[in-house]
């Protein structure tokens, strides 16, 4: 069996080229590191990872700096509250220094799962703009300007008077920091890098509810998610016939998918099952030698950038023979909550749990 890791130019070849860009940014989001700073103008991204996306997605194999190496759901508890606010970073999620404005009140959100972290937290009135691709989020408001991650217009952005940009690592794919003139009109600009573990969306999320003086409002969300994620947990401790699962992030004749590292395999593994390819490690390509000698019993996709991507698969030339295409388990997940690296993953969780095992959930 061969299985092909990700890396350097072999990742996200030519034969990407039409993946639909919001698509492309969305998977770019999970696999991303951040690159840039809030105060010192930030490195620069390799030419290599740059190279990697081939002409719309950007990624990066290296997770979020994390406190712990693998989260679960049993060792979680929520911090105490305290009477005083918490106080404000002096670091953004990439380590770089930042100086954070005692109150934050307009905020330029330059990523989907900052827009809907922001929102959820009750925020909507402190945004000012967003990116393009979180227009589709439940709570835009429509009147937003929106501005391009991959080219943001300091000009345009500057003229909305911000005092924090929450910035995606994609912005400095090109190799230069696209907010630098912000940054020297003291604009705070902080960078949070795509976490890959379910331990680092915790921690992304007591990020931004500090940054922006919401720890309460924070920790709910964390609160919430723990809670949803051990209601499952429960129920995924008693499945003794755990079913193997292949979950497609990227569509014939490009086949991605995850080994560990991955939050989407502690998910599979929340819900009592088994990730097909969690040998392997992080972000993937899959050959089709690979899937089809995995055999799986499930096949999971959120693959949003063709029509049908679970007729795709069905119709694929000798996949009539694997398991999850002939019990007819090959199911769509929802590729918005199962991409955003935020509170939203609970969707995708319940999901893909009444996918694998829909007697039990």
């Amino acid at each position: 069996m061969k299985r092909q890791r990700i890396s350097g130019k072999d990742k996200f070849r030519s034969d990407l080229a039409p993946i639909g860009r919001l698509t492309a940014l969305l998977l770019a989001g999970i696999l991303v590191l951040s690159l840039a700073a809030c105060g010192n103008p930030a490195p620069a991204a390799s030419s290599e990872a740059v190279a990697s996306v081939s002409a719309t997605v950007e990624a990066s194999m290296e997770a979020t700096p994390e406190t712990t190496p693998e989260a679960s759901v049993e060792a979680t508890e929520a911090p105490a509250q305290s009477a005083v606010p918490a106080a404000l970073p002096t670091q953004d999620r990439a380590g770089n220094a930042i100086t954070v404005p005692a109150n934050v009140t307009r905020i330029i959100s330059m990523a989907p799962s900052f827009t809907e972290t922001l929102i959820a937290m009750g925020l909507k009135d402190k945004i000012v703009a967003i990116e393009l691709n979180a227009s589709p989020l439940e709570g835009v408001n429509p009147e937003w300007p929106v501005f391009d991650m991959m080219a943001p217009d300091a000009e345009k952005m500057l003229a909305l008077k911000p005092d924090l940009i929450l910035a995606s690592p994609m912005s400095t794919g090109g190799g230069e920091d696209p907010f630098k003139t912000l940054r020297e009109t003291g604009i705070c600009v902080a960078y949070v890098p795509s976490s890959n573990s379910i331990q680092g969306i915790r921690d992304d999320l007591a990020f931004l509810g500090t940054l922006v003086g919401e720890s309460d409002a924070a920790q709910k969300l964390i609160t919430g998610m723990d809670a949803a994620m051990a209601d499952v947990a429960a129920i995924g401790k008693t499945i003794t016939e755990k079913k193997r699962v292949y979950f497609e992030i990227g569509a014939a004749p490009a086949m991605y998918s995850f080994g560990s590292g991955v939050f989407l395999n502690e998910m599979i593994e929340l819900i009592g099952a088994e990730n097909v390819f969690a040998d392997q490690q992080s972000w993937i390509a899959v050959t089709q030698e690979a899937a089809l000698s995995a055999n799986p019993d499930v096949i999971l996709t959120n693959v949003s950038y063709i029509p049908n991507p679970v007729d795709e698969i069905k119709t694929r030339d000798g996949w009539d023979a694997v398991k999850a295409v002939k019990d007819g388990n090959v199911i769509y997940i929802d590729n918005m909550s199962s991409s955003l690296p935020n509170q939203g993953i609970v969707k995708a969780l319940h999901e893909m749990a009444k996918a694998v095992y829909p007697d039990k959930y």
